[in-house]
């Protein structure tokens, strides 16, 4: 799960805040503590090494920027919450997520919570293919890549540069990070069993998606996966399950 810190002197923006994450967020996102102080903040964030910090910026003694600039490497992202406009513009010149107004709402919070989400898939992604360079280079005994079978031989790809791969009838087509494409005389489930069932998971009869890049699931009239790059792919009804039980057995 990703954790969470907030940080804010006020009790009840505290509990408004964390009602609102744990009705729309509790399965994705856990709230590892809520602190009413930036130097209580600190001891938190060293702690616990949070993804994301709510971080209110009136506060006694020290305010939210005063935080930012005592910690050595701010490695989390950071979504403002303040009861002033008038540090909107240092807010987001601060690198922040976003600047939410208090009383802070629904329909913001998950529109900040959606950008987030969008930049922490953009560096894991980022993070994978690096840990993907260095695995490659420093240990000869992990495979990180695939040979897959063309008219001339054969195509390899590292693993974790395939984003999705798609069924063409008795073709399929693999779409990597890079917008590279290939198609293959290969069924899908041919395919399918060349790549770890960790890492790729089928969530349609047409579609097999590489975990490391879903950002979002949506429900409305039908069921469909985001990717990090925006691409939206359909969740079959009968798939929909075990699709979930994979990140709950994660987490």
């Amino acid at each position: 799960m990703i954790k969470i810190i907030i940080v804010d002197d006020s009790l009840t923006s505290r509990i408004i805040l964390e009602k609102i994450l744990i009705v729309n967020f509790e399965n994705r996102y856990c709230i590892a503590e809520i602190c009413e102080s930036v130097d209580s903040a600190k001891i938190a964030i060293k702690k616990h090494k949070p993804e994301l910090v709510f971080l209110d910026i009136e506060m006694p003694d020290k305010n939210g920027f005063d935080l930012l600039k005592e910690i050595d490497l701010i490695d989390f992202e950071v979504i403002f919450t303040t009861s002033y406009q008038k540090y909107a513009i240092k807010a987001l010149q601060s690198n922040a997520i976003d600047y939410l107004i208090k009383p802070i709402n629904t329909i913001d919070l998950i529109s900040a919570i959606e950008r987030f989400e969008i930049k922490y898939s953009k560096k894991l992604l980022e993070k994978n293919i690096i840990n993907d360079k260095v695995d490659l280079e420093y240990n000869n005994d992990f495979l990180t890549k695939v040979a897959f079978p063309t008219v001339h031989g054969y195509e390899f790809l590292k693993i974790n540069s395939i984003l999705y791969c798609e069924a063409k009838s008795n073709y399929c087509k693999i779409i990597c990070i890079d917008g590279r494409e290939l198609l293959l005389a290969k069924t899908l489930k041919n395919i399918e069993l060349l790549l770890p069932t960790n890492l790729f998971h089928r969530i349609h009869k047409s579609y097999l998606v590489n975990l490391n890049y879903i950002s979002r699931f949506k429900k409305s009239k039908i069921f469909e996966i985001e990717l990090y790059n925006g691409t939206k792919l359909p969740v079959s009804f009968r798939k929909k399950n075990n699709f979930l039980n994979v990140f709950r057995n994660k987490v």
